[in-house]
């Protein structure tokens, strides 16, 4: 999760025009596969009234093409827009609280300089209410992680864990292509997972909350098997494909924004960079030379492919997981 503050994106706003080219686009692009489509930003629920109509006329066209949504918002105006939302087929909506009261309302401030907390938290209640799905995300980093047993008791005191519309997961503010957070603030992937084996030691209640994958440990521990192998950990042009309001095509939502990481356009024309994309498609594995003979190739999958091209200019290139000592921490919490 890298909050980005280097881009300056052009200043105008999506139109119709760009939601029905969307829409024809994927239409011909990928009439033969399952999908679904994810709204996110910025902050795609805001209150004005243009906003609000465009995002009505998005949910009206993914009715007529019997797709389901999703939507990642930071939930302040959630309430305010399930009247639009009930229209839909809602596949999700992702939800960030960054810890309790005291430490969210610290981290996301209104403009004016108010708290966002309460009013997140009704409209997390509402979407239950409406039996919508809410996928609850608490972005992480050293500032806020000791807040985590305490948020996580909040959420089971409210029985939003117990709620089958219910989920949760922990986003790792992380340094993807400049961040704004000072680099001694952040996690790396394992110092996290350390962190949480300690704290879930010390405060069990938070496995009702969130429970660590820790590679692939929690499946066999809750599947008595290993999952299937991960050739590909990167969804980037295969299961994913980013698009925005200027009518740019990515690879994924990682790279969204950057204007040299565009595969070409689906408005006002229809433009792409196949070999580029033959690249992103073909990245796995069995591509990565880094990558063939690692005995842990089939757990980690190759990483992330941006997270890998912004490191060393090449998408096959690898994004190594710890997945030895992942696996180690797994075998002492679950086994």
């Amino acid at each position: 999760y890298c909050y980005q503050d280097q881009y300056r994106n052009p200043g105008n706003e999506l139109n119709k025009d760009v939601i029905d080219a969307f829409f024809s686009y994927i239409k011909k692009e990928f009439q033969s596969r399952r999908k679904y489509i994810t709204i996110f930003g910025g902050e795609p629920l805001l209150i004005s009234p243009g906003q609000k109509d465009i995002i009505a006329y998005a949910v009206n066209k993914s009715v007529e093409a019997d797709l389901s949504l999703c939507f990642v918002t930071n939930g302040y105006y959630l309430e305010e827009y399930l009247p639009i939302l009930r229209k839909g087929k809602i596949r999700e909506v992702q939800v960030t609280l960054d810890g309790t009261r005291s430490v969210h309302n610290k981290r996301r401030v209104l403009k004016g300089g108010g708290g966002t907390f309460e009013k997140i938290v009704k409209g997390i209640d509402a979407c239950l209410n409406d039996n919508i799905d809410v996928n609850l995300r608490m972005v992480v980093d050293k500032e806020n992680i000791d807040n985590l047993s305490d948020l996580a008791r909040f959420a089971i005191g409210k029985g939003w864990t117990n709620n089958l519309h219910f989920k949760t997961q922990l986003g790792r503010n992380y340094e993807l292509h400049h961040c704004q957070s000072s680099p001694d603030k952040l996690f790396d992937r394992i110092s996290l997972y350390e962190m949480i084996f300690e704290m879930t030691k010390n405060h069990p209640h938070i496995l009702e909350f969130y429970k660590p994958a820790y590679s692939v440990l929690k499946f066999l521990a809750e599947n008595g098997e290993l999952p299937e192998p991960l050739f590909d950990s990167c969804p980037a042009c295969k299961t994913e494909w980013a698009f925005d309001y200027t009518g740019k095509i990515y690879s994924c939502t990682a790279t969204v924004g950057k204007a040299d990481e565009s595969l070409g356009t689906f408005y006002p024309d229809i433009t792409r960079k196949e070999t580029t994309i033959e690249q992103w498609e073909s990245r796995d594995v069995t591509s990565i030379p880094e990558c063939k003979e690692c005995s842990s190739q089939l757990a980690c999958g190759g990483g992330c492919g941006s997270v890998s091209k912004n490191k060393t200019g090449n998408i096959l290139s690898p994004d190594c997981r710890p997945v030895k000592e992942l696996l180690e921490l797994g075998f002492s919490a679950y086994f």
